[in-house]
């Protein structure tokens, strides 16, 4: 029996155990919550999350969304510690526009099957297949592929990134073949050459799990990430009049924020990473929101747990280190896409 008046005992080190999944022991209670809280305000630290974070650590954090979209919230931020919570490419990113400040992300494990489907050796040697042609990176790649970069796009201006690109000049595009298929298809640009790269979670999401969802709900909306190998055919769907078009949404995760808030139909199917829907349901707590595929999990994602951010505040863990000219090369990248004047949200 509990002892009344006694305050309840907030979750400490000792109780972190790092298994094969990541660090895992310390539950997300509000004593958990009140200490992370407490531990970034003595660390002068501002916690970000990924929308395909735990929900615990999505609520904790003081701020949550796409990726690009924090590392510029971390930029402007007065706190001279970050505390990322997503994926390694994402601190990473957040270090190329924060150079002087602390990155730290709670399991440095945490890696991205799609930012390691190519790596600077593979680019180089790519490019020196297409002597003269400009490279287009997606913000979902690591420091020194961006470093090698020409411009960086996010899901939501690739489109535009591809485009303002003089029309004669070959195009290296990667590393996502879905989103890369995606650019192709709406630009109409032969020269647009696309590196066979996938996000494992996305990829998974296919085409016939997802018309067999839409049919069964005929007047549900649609929100598909472009990285998923269902969007070709979302787009069939439409096409063919088998859905109705103005309810098929091809969007980045920031953008399914927008559009979850000025949805008309009572449900909505979403294809990507079910970390989305926590906040997807916050935005619009009157629709239904379905996943398309409930497995569709990102292990990597859910290795920042309630253990791993309170090791992390306590011992100042992980840091992210990235090289000074590196991401100077980088930061040149990510600033070309903005100068082309639709900065994006993110992946």
């Amino acid at each position: 029996m509990a002892t009344v008046g006694v305050k309840p005992v907030a979750p400490a080190l000792g109780q972190v155990v790092d298994g094969p999944g990541g660090y895992a022991g310390v539950d997300a209670t509000p004593e958990w919550a009140a200490e992370i809280k407490r531990l970034a305000r003595e660390r002068n630290a501002t916690i970000l999350a990924h929308n395909y974070q735990l929900p615990a650590i999505q609520d904790v954090a003081d701020h949550v969304g796409d990726s690009l979209a924090l590392s510029r919230i971390a930029a402007e931020a007065p706190e001279d510690t970050i505390v990322f919570c997503g994926v390694h490419f994402m601190a990473e990113t957040a270090k190329i526009l924060s150079p002087h400040k602390t990155v730290l992300i709670p399991d440095q494990r945490a890696g991205c099957s799609l930012a390691d489907s190519i790596d600077a050796a593979q680019l180089r040697a790519w490019k020196a297949e297409h002597p003269g042609a400009l490279v287009v990176s997606y913000v979902n790649t690591t420091a020194e592929v961006k470093a090698l970069t020409d411009i960086c796009c996010t899901s939501s201006n690739a489109v535009d990134v591809v485009a303002s690109i003089d029309p004669e000049r070959e195009v290296l595009f990667l590393p996502d073949q879905f989103l890369g298929a995606h650019v192709k298809r709406v630009t109409g640009r032969e020269n647009l050459h696309i590196w066979a790269g996938e996000c494992h979670v996305h990829a998974g999401i296919n085409g016939a799990e997802l018309t067999e969802q839409a049919r069964a709900h005929p007047d549900a909306e649609l929100f598909v990430h472009p990285e998923c190998g269902c969007a070709t055919s979302a787009l069939y769907l439409a096409g063919e009049g088998a859905f109705p078009a103005d309810r098929v949404h091809i969007l980045s995760t920031g953008g399914m924020i927008d559009a979850a808030r000025a949805a008309k139909s009572n449900q909505v199917l979403v294809a990507t990473e079910i970390g989305m829907l926590h906040q997807l349901r916050k935005a619009a707590p009157g629709i239904d929101f379905q996943a398309v595929n409930e497995r569709a999990s990102c292990k990597y994602m859910k290795m920042i747990t309630p253990a791993a951010l309170l090791r992390c505040l306590v011992e100042g863990r992980d840091e992210v280190h990235v090289d000074p000219e590196t991401a100077a090369l980088g930061r040149n990248s990510v600033r070309r896409m903005i100068a082309i004047g639709n900065p994006g949200g993110g992946e």
